[in-house]
């Protein structure tokens, strides 16, 4: 066997799998750019048919109706908001040569909801030039990126902020995009969505947190409390505030709250005020977020001799229970967008 030939089996392994990756890759691509191509063809044909109606806007909401009523059922896809969606998307690019490969279905509905025609046309520029995913789309409008831009007399700072917090689109990410997934009739995988929820809407509470600008400091993610050599359980998000002096431990649940729930709560915040709070800290704060479905609870909790603080001194930092549940709720709205999820989809 010559010397040589473990590298070359090396070198050629690694070219046949890079061939492999290119070939997914490009069927992914594919996939995804007929699948904008066929909702531009179904927005074209819900216009045309319009243009026969003698009320335009009276026929084309009787057409949208009646389409989503009998196709719904058979095609998730194809939801009466959706086509709403294809139909603006067509009357928005009347053009199908202008339509680009590199964006999904998911960015040209953001894209939609951009009035400002200049603005559409940056963003979509970005989103070519810059490889944007859905995500990162999503928060440089929502931040006001085009805006910022125009405003600003340096530009480099700003395009710097986008850039350090930007999320590159994979061509693997379009196969998990339940649109794709539905127009190919492949089976979703329900668990795997749920789990990329709960870790999304966690990176998002994490932000929010510590936007607040109230004294919070991140101490951890998935924070190991062990209670015996075997023995271990997790915090979703551990802060601190140097206002206050104390820890906040977040627990974030996708089903409905229990009392189960409630004591293993009880357990973090007792842990935290055996073991980790100092001397000269107040008594630990537990919160509790479920998120099950359409419902939101959120609750804090303390141990009992700490709740007379709580009501008098930390509530003029904390976010109440009912604005946390709001900024969940937002949240999950976001996750849904960001993640391509269809009104039809349960999570």
């Amino acid at each position: 066997m010559p010397n040589s030939l473990p590298q070359n089996i090396e070198n050629l392994s690694s070219k046949i799998a890079q061939i492999i990756e290119d070939a997914r890759n490009a069927v992914y691509r594919t996939a995804n750019f007929e699948m904008v191509k066929a909702y531009w063809n179904i927005g074209r044909e819900i216009v045309e048919e319009e243009l026969k109606g003698e009320d335009r806007a009276v026929y084309g909401k009787e057409i949208v109706k009646h389409l989503a009523d009998k196709l719904s059922l058979q095609e998730k896809n194809l939801s009466e908001r959706n086509l709403w969606y294809m139909r603006q998307f067509y009357s928005q690019w009347p053009n199908v040569n202008a339509l680009r490969s590199e964006l999904s279905w998911t960015h040209y509905r953001l894209l939609l909801k951009v009035e400002d025609e200049n603005a559409r046309v940056f963003y979509l520029n970005e989103v070519i030039e810059c490889n944007w995913s859905t995500r990162t789309l999503d928060r440089q409008i929502g931040n006001l990126y085009y805006q910022r831009m125009l405003m600003s007399r340096d530009k480099t700072i700003v395009k710097q902020e986008a850039t350090e917090k930007q999320i590159k689109q994979q061509p693997k990410d379009i196969i998990k995009d339940p649109y794709v997934l539905d127009f190919l009739e492949l089976k979703d995988n329900a668990n795997f969505r749920e789990k990329e929820l709960e870790q999304a809407i966690i990176d998002k509470l994490q932000e929010f947190i510590l936007e607040l600008g109230k004294g919070f400091a991140f101490v951890g993610r998935q924070y190991r409390l062990s209670a015996g050599p075997d023995e271990h359980f997790y915090a979703d998000l551990v802060f601190y505030n140097y206002i206050l002096k104390c820890f906040l431990v977040i627990d974030l649940k996708n089903k409905p709250l229990t009392h189960q729930d409630i004591g293993q709560m009880d357990m973090y915040v007792r842990y935290f005020e055996d073991k980790i709070r100092q001397e000269n800290d107040n008594p630990t704060i537990g919160l509790i977020l479920c998120t099950e479905k359409n419902n939101t609870v959120v609750r804090y909790s303390l141990l009992n001799d700490s709740k007379q603080i709580f009501a008098s001194k930390y509530k003029l930092y904390l976010p109440s229970e009912e604005e946390l549940r709001k900024e969940i709720e937002r949240e999950k709205e976001l996750v849904k967008i960001e993640k391509h999820l269809n009104e039809g989809i349960d999570l």
